[in-house]
């Protein structure tokens, strides 16, 4: 309430001189009648301030907020899940809200740097803070956002991460939906050794992410005790490959692991191929969105992609629930990132409703803890005080000739 309150603060008190009258040269009673007069006004103000301003709620809205990358190398995947996302606010809405509220998102680029990240959910919060935050993009991204929300205490929902850190110890205000990095990698792992492979290499990017990945990645090769014939990493700001796929080539590997964003996984893929490198490529479920496929172009077909959510053309109730929502939506991008914003959203909802008349971030905390065997259309929810991780789907698809993902 700071922004709201900033001119009560400037009413002070006068101290009286010895004249009896104050600095402002009025006599002491007079002083006295006009600071109460004062006071009383401030009151007034702020009893007809909407309730619950300053935490993102007032009488008809309930504001999200939301950083992610919708420029930059994760562009794609962005925009499909905040998309996902703001076609099941759009229902809700159109069905008169929550309690009679309508949910207004508010969505700020972050280029995918991890200080502009900061920037933008510390200004959101100083300026129009919202109730929570949804879908942020990216490990390094999302550590760099928590300060501000710790500070003030609002619950982040949703991330777009899996990473370690953000289950372990639990966060009490991070609500995960998608499975951890360590699921997805282990669960490619031991896929591809199930089929007699090997010869095994993992290429990552140096940040935490990559650091997150490679600990799931040593952890399953040392389970099945197999070896890498080659570990290695590149740079995430310059986003060079060369030395990577060098030793790539050398190296000879049957499958590559690659982790990373959309724009250097699709790089390193491409670059690699025009080498005369064939090896297979496997890489996390971050580069599931359609872009990632028209990045590779000719040399899309044949790559693997762990997914962390459903099919958009199966047969899970959520699938279907966004395909009926998005019919008259040609512009819609079906696909796994899309289905990740809209279980976020639907995620949203339910907190919002157990919240009761009267949100704020505190009440949401508490209901989405409160959350057990909820179920979103074939993604179950259990979340508690000591366990705040969410779906735990994991499951390898392969891209085919007309660049869709087989699953």
């Amino acid at each position: 309430m700071r922004g709201h309150f900033a001119g009560i603060n400037s009413i002070k008190s006068g101290a009286g001189n010895r004249n009896g009258s104050t600095a402002a040269g009025l006599p002491d009673g007079r002083s006295r009648r006009l600071q109460a007069i004062a006071r009383l006004s401030a009151l007034l103000a702020c009893a007809l301030l909407p309730a619950a301003l300053a935490q993102g709620v007032t009488d008809t809205e309930i504001l999200l907020g939301q950083t992610a990358g919708f420029t930059g190398p994760v562009a794609d995947i962005s925009s499909e899940s905040t998309a996902g996302a703001r076609l099941y606010f759009d229902w809700i809405n159109a069905q008169g809200g929550v309690n009679g509220r309508k949910i207004v998102l508010e969505s700020r680029d972050d280029r995918f740097n991890p200080k502009q990240a900061a920037e933008n959910v510390k200004a959101m919060i100083e300026t129009r803070p919202p109730i929570a935050f949804i879908i942020t993009r990216g490990t390094p991204q999302t550590e760099a956002v928590l300060p501000a929300l710790k500070a003030a205490g609002i619950p982040l929902i949703a991330p777009g991460t899996g990473a370690e850190i953000f289950h372990q110890p639990v966060n009490p205000l991070v609500f995960n939906l998608r499975a951890k990095n360590r699921v997805e990698i282990a669960k490619a792992v031991e896929h591809m050794a199930s089929t007699g492979i090997n010869r095994i290499a993992l290429i990552h990017v140096n940040d935490s992410f990559g650091a997150d990945s490679l600990a799931g990645f040593g952890e399953k090769m040392g389970e099945l005790k197999l070896t890498p014939v080659l570990v290695t990493s590149f740079d995430r700001t310059t986003g060079d490959t060369a030395a990577a796929i060098a030793a790539l080539g050398k190296a000879n590997p049957q499958v590559a692991f690659v982790v990373g964003s959309t724009a250097h996984i699709s790089g390193l893929i491409n670059k690699a191929r025009a080498a005369g490198i064939g090896t297979q490529f496997v890489t996390m479920s971050n580069n599931s969105a359609k872009g990632f496929v028209k990045a590779l172009g000719a040399n899309a077909r044949g790559v693997m992609v762990v997914q962390g959510m459903p099919n958009p053309r199966s047969s899970r109730p959520i699938a279907r629930e966004m395909a009926r929502l998005a019919k008259d939506q040609k512009d819609f991008v079906s696909s796994q990132p899309a289905i990740e914003g809209f279980a976020a959203a639907k995620l949203t909802v339910e907190a919002l409703r157990r919240a009761g008349k009267k949100p704020t971030p505190r009440g949401l905390i508490d209901a989405l803890e409160s959350m057990k065997d909820v179920d979103l259309g074939g993604i179950e929810i259990n979340y508690s005080r000591t366990s705040h991780t969410g779906g735990d789907l994991a499951e390898m698809s392969i891209i085919d000739a007309r660049g869709e993902f087989l699953q």
